[in-house]
């Protein structure tokens, strides 16, 4: 019966990891520097609402950069 649960754990465990992680661990980290920042700014409704959305562009924007200069290396399928 200990197995079957513990095995369970991992597996939802895995899951989750897979699920919030997935192939991108950095945008996984900027997302929860964003909380924290939104956590560190509950209080200045101003500042907030200004930095939160440049650093959400700046996420994505970063994102794509690295997704389509990472794509432009890897070798094309017939080759």
């Amino acid at each position: 019966m200990r197995r079957a649960i513990g095995r369970g754990v991992k597996v939802f465990g895995h899951f989750w990891w897979d699920f919030l992680v997935g192939d991108t661990p950095e945008l996984f980290a900027a997302v929860l520097a964003m909380i924290g920042i939104a956590f560190l700014l509950r209080h200045e409704r101003m500042a907030a609402v200004v930095t939160l959305p440049v650093l959400a562009a700046v996420v994505l924007l970063g994102s794509t950069w690295r997704g389509r200069t990472r794509r432009r290396k890897e070798p094309a399928a017939g080759e």
